[in-house]
């Protein structure tokens, strides 16, 4: 056989292969299908969720913004059952809680410290991963006026909590907005609803470690330092789960 010949015949097989296996995918195209299986396997997992009592209220009855929500929560690190206690979608924006958008942002290694909390004023600073520079964020009840807030019912009945909430969203998207992967606000603005948190009315608070084990929870007495409310519920309706999910205030001067 000459060598034009086995040149030909070489020709021949190659073509040949091409025809049997086709074009290869490429990364992006294998990446899609990939995200594709898991927004199946999560629309089945949110059919199954969507009548129960996990599933917040904004979410309950409807598997598709719960399907919407834990993939979101998966680019965020969160996993189903917690990002069921920290997303809502307000009408069709998806949004984290404040407690869930300050676990986030630590979790990153940037740093969060509420500075002042009274029913007038929040004051919150934070700092990126290995940096020096600290920003600070002020929300007072003069400021929610300007923007019509304090009219709406939860403004009136916790504005400490409201103004935390406020400061939370600000300061988060100064210092990591990469890290919030397009949520940005967190459900307290969009909605003027406050999720178990825990506000002190004396001495302000930092965060704790997120690993830290979960305390049994004690509803307040009507004389105590801390008020509590969750959803539209008034105190006594004890959201543990958000409780376990949100996080610790140690005061700055004791840090």
């Amino acid at each position: 056989m000459t060598s034009n010949e086995i040149a030909q015949r070489d020709e021949q097989q190659a073509v040949a292969t091409t025809q049997q296996t086709g074009p290869q995918p490429t990364a992006g195209s294998t990446a899609l299908m990939q995200w594709a299986q898991e927004a199946d396997l999560a629309y089945q997992m949110a059919q199954k969720l969507a009548a129960t009592s996990f599933v917040p209220a904004s979410l309950r009855g409807k598997p598709g913004d719960i399907t919407a929500a834990i993939l979101a929560g998966a680019e965020l690190g969160l996993k189903p059952m917690a990002t069921l206690k920290s997303i809502d979608v307000i009408q069709g924006t998806p949004a984290l809680r404040a407690h869930a958008m300050r676990a986030v942002v630590q979790k990153q290694g940037h740093e969060i410290e509420l500075v002042e909390s009274t029913p007038e004023k929040c004051v919150m600073r934070g700092r990126r991963k290995g940096s020096d520079n600290w920003q600070t964020v002020e929300w007072t009840t003069a400021r929610a006026t300007q923007l019509g807030l304090l009219t709406k019912p939860e403004w009136k009945k916790q504005p400490q909590t409201m103004l935390v909430a406020r400061a939370t969203g600000e300061l988060c998207r100064l210092i990591a907005s990469d890290a919030l992967h397009g949520m940005p606000y967190v459900s307290e603005e969009l909605e003027g609803t406050t999720y178990a948190e825990l506000v002190p009315r004396k001495a302000p608070l930092s965060v704790a470690e997120l690993t830290a084990p979960a305390q049994p929870a004690t509803v307040p007495a009507a004389d105590a330092d801390y008020s509590v409310q969750v959803g539209e519920q008034e105190a006594g309706g004890w959201d543990q789960d958000a409780i376990d999910d949100s996080v610790d205030w140690q005061p700055e001067n004791e840090q």
